[in-house]
């Protein structure tokens, strides 16, 4: 079946883990925790994980007893700040297929694919983590 809107493995990994997080803020969350909730696998957790740390989102303890932090408060960190940092940053285009001119003239679309990427931008933009404790 198709979807219109999908978000990737990665890109649901890190929302979620970032919620798991921010749940409980003090105390640490480790891959298998996340595995879990998720049910997506370790080595996809630890891969997501790697990069939400190297953009500056999360930290990790190693050891038994440790696991994976949030660096900021929940209320500063919003779901289209982790989304870009998983796949990128939102590119506005108003035809799906990059054309600066479209060859019927006039967009069969009528730009719904522009109005699709704003309204999902404007929602992501507007929630934070604090939202989901």
């Amino acid at each position: 079946m198709a979807k219109i809107v999908t978000l990737s493995e990665a890109a649901s990994i890190a929302l979620h883990a970032m919620i798991l997080m921010a749940r409980h803020k003090d105390k640490y969350i480790n891959v298998d925790q996340i595995a879990e909730a998720t049910h997506s696998s370790r080595h996809h957790i630890a891969k997501v994980m790697q990069r939400l740390a190297k953009e500056g989102y999360v930290s990790s303890l190693r050891g038994p007893s440790g696991g994976f932090y949030l660096l900021r408060k929940p209320e500063e960190v919003t779901l289209l700040e982790i989304y870009e940092a998983i796949e990128g940053k939102i590119t506005e285009s108003k035809c799906p297929m990059e054309k600066p001119v479209c060859n019927f003239g006039q967009c069969f679309l009528n730009n719904i694919v522009y109005d699709l990427s704003q309204s999902f931008k404007n929602y992501m933009q507007q929630h934070t983590l604090l939202d989901y404790i």
